[in-house]
């Protein structure tokens, strides 16, 4: 392994006048050491990694970093300028320059060498060091460690947490978790770990910090997490395993607070804890069992059972899904009203394309539209093997997802080939695997066994008969009719009205759109259905507060307001602010009508190829008066539902409604 920084990375006299110039001189000294193979795409993405946040730091420090596919191994350069460079940093501009570049697929043994450096930038005595050295070799000496400012002023390795409690008899110190992460993970994540411990230290807290960066993330013991008195999230990607500190006092925080601010941060931790009575919560939760080593997908909030997780999983696939799925189906959903339903026979476009024909144009969203379908299985699959197993499950999970689409196995083979891939992939991390091994894991050994044996699970074992489940039901949804496609309505439309956005009515919203995937009239009348009650709550809601505002609040009623909009454009969403004051009658209600909408919709036979767009769309939509008629019918019965449970609730008069304070029911 090469040496992360040599003399001639080192230049103690940078002469640049903006943080450009500084980037491309350093640069320029990795290109000349054989380290970066394309100066002008590397210097593209420390820009595009700028761009992102600021990368300068109190103390006159720069650090713009990256990872870059034009990197040949990690690699350090530095530069000091004299007269400093402004890298965003609130107390001016930088003098100690560090241009810090990863490969793409770097290994965690440099990555750690990377985030050692990060986290000693906190030292001043190491910075001030730095300040005083003239020879290049020994700044590069200095900088890989083998020359220390002083004893003790090695950097500990990422995830390695001092023992902060005092020796001897005396009350327990005040505890805090915390995790810190930025968005390349090389840089930030480490010098907030690094200034968030040094505080602690001169505050008396035992403070303990999950350091989630590019070279992995050992997740703080279960038992110290549910003894902790509050929690300081220092990040600005999203926390991993978040549930975890569910029930804490957490201070949440950009990553560079816990930079510049440490102490201020620990002190709001004290202040939030105290408010909460954190102390006497930590020593009542339960102590989780230790899960030190285990897959990702073994981790989750305390008392989590596998249906909760499996939940997870299943609606981080949808989450990832639903934007492909709105995207190519609005488009096809145009093709067909611009070309008409026989637009799908039209030749490729990359073949023929006439720019004032208007049938060209049609063709060109349908065949985008059909492109951007072709993803709906692979990304359900590779995102639910992302929720249990991180990253390296993404490339199994988009392979099985292919395969489900190769043999005809649907939106239900996605599903499993997800399951499969994260949990070959959480067996694989469980092995131990000798040293040597470990810095290709991620790029090679996982991606390829991983592939390997979801493919041939996917293709000998369960693939067939998922594939003929699939037909089976695909072939029941196309021959749905008359009482049967009426249930079938009933149900889809208690579950779009049941939880208003959340898991039950994902469930019911993804099975419609996997049905577009292979569109039948059948799963065309489904889609429609779904969408038509998904709209009835909001729409209920906002009928109700206009017939009879005296039953609601002042906050209620400007809620209706944006709710006729919110439901008319398919955000279920919309009724939640009315649901959370007063469950009992709001839900109920709009379960109601949302079975009445869902009924009519298949009854009346109302098909839908557009996954979303609420009545903005009823120009794409089969049998569109008698649709509309289904939504209008499951709208008014939520409103004369909520309009009499809420007006036989036996109170002393209502104030008029003008008198009404903001946010409260005019009756209790």
């Amino acid at each position: 392994m090469s040496q992360l920084i040599t003399a001639d990375l080192v230049d103690v006299d940078l002469f640049a006048d903006t943080k450009e110039a500084a980037a491309r001189s350093l640069a320029e000294r990795m290109a000349a050491a054989g380290r970066v193979t394309d100066l002008e795409a590397f210097l593209a993405d420390v820009a595009a990694r700028e761009a992102q946040m600021p990368t300068g730091l109190d103390g006159g420090i720069g650090i713009p970093h990256c990872r870059s596919a034009h990197v040949t191994e990690p690699t350090l350069a530095f530069g000091r300028s004299a007269d400093g460079i402004d890298f965003g940093a609130p107390d001016g501009p930088a003098d100690l320059i560090f241009l810090i570049a990863a490969p793409a697929g770097a290994d965690d043994d440099h990555l750690t060498i990377l985030s050692a450096l990060a986290r000693r930038l906190a030292d001043s005595t190491f910075t001030e060091a730095l300040r005083a050295e003239r020879d290049p070799a020994r700044a590069a000496a200095l900088i890989r460690g083998e020359t220390p400012p002083e004893a003790g002023a090695d950097a500990e390795e990422p995830g390695e947490q001092p023992d902060t409690a005092p020796a001897g008899p005396g009350p327990a110190p005040f505890r805090i978790v915390a995790v810190t992460s930025c968005p390349t993970g090389i840089a930030h994540t480490y010098m907030a770990a690094e200034a968030l411990q040094r505080a602690g230290e001169e505050e008396g807290v035992d403070l303990r910090v999950e350091t989630q960066g590019s070279a992995g993330f050992r997740r703080i013991d279960p038992a110290v997490v549910a003894a902790a008195d509050a929690v300081i999230l220092a990040h600005d990607v999203e926390v991993r395993e978040k549930a975890r500190f569910a029930g804490k006092p957490v201070v949440d925080v950009g990553v560079k607070a816990a930079i510049n601010r440490p102490a201020a941060l620990i002190a709001e931790a004290r202040e939030k804890a105290a408010q909460a009575g954190a102390g006497a919560t930590a020593e009542a939760a339960p102590k989780a069992p230790d899960t030190a080593g285990r897959a990702p997908m073994d981790e989750g909030a305390e008392g989590d059972g596998f249906g909760t997780r499996l939940r997870t999983w299943l609606m981080t696939g949808v989450s990832y899904m639903v934007p492909f799925v709105a995207a190519g189906g609005l488009l096809i959903a145009l093709a067909f009203a611009l070309g008409g339903y026989k637009i799908g026979d039209a030749p490729s476009v990359a073949e023929h394309f006439a720019w004032g024909e208007a049938a060209s144009w049609a063709a060109l969203m349908f065949q985008t539209g059909q492109a951007a379908f072709g993803f709906l299985v692979p990304v359900l699959a590779g995102f639910v093997a992302y929720g249990m197993a991180d990253r390296p499950g993404l490339v199994p999970g988009f392979v099985g997802g292919a395969i489900a689409v190769t043999i005809d196995a649907g939106f239900l083979g996605g599903l499993v080939a997800g399951l499969l891939a994260g949990a070959v992939v959480a067996a694989i991390q469980r092995l131990t695997i000798p040293p040597v091994l470990r810095g290709i894991m991620p790029v090679v050994v996982i991606p390829l066994v991983s592939s390997a044996v979801v493919g041939f699970l996917m293709f000998v074992v369960v693939g067939g008969p998922i594939a003929s489940f699939q037909k089976a039901m695909t072939d029941w949804l196309g021959g749905l009719s008359g009482t049967n496609a009426v249930l079938l309505g009933v149900l889809l439309g208690l579950m779009m009205c049941f939880d208003l956005g959340g898991p039950v009515n994902k469930v019911a919203y993804a099975f419609a759109v996997g049905g577009l995937a292979t569109p039948t009239d059948g799963s065309l009348k489904v889609m429609a259905a779904v969408m038509a009650a998904g709209m009835v709550p909001p729409l209920g809601m906002a009928l109700a507060t206009t017939v009879r505002a005296r039953l609601f609040g002042k906050a209620e009623r400007e809620n209706g307001k944006a709710a006729w909009v919110l439901g008319a454009s398919f955000i279920s969403e919309g009724a939640i602010p009315f649901a959370a004051a007063d469950p009992l009658r709001v839900i109920p209600s709009a379960m109601a009508g949302g079975a009445v909408t869902g009924a009519l919709s298949m009854a009346f036979g109302a098909t839908l190829r557009a996954p979303h767009g609420g009545l903005f769309v009823v120009p794409l939509i089969g049998n569109a008066l008698l649709y509309v008629v289904a939504i209008a019918a499951g709208t008014v019965v939520t409103a004369a539902l909520v309009v009499l449970l809420k007006s036989r609730r036996t109170v002393e008069p209502a104030p008029a409604a003008s008198d009404t304070p903001a946010g409260e029911p005019v009756s209790a």
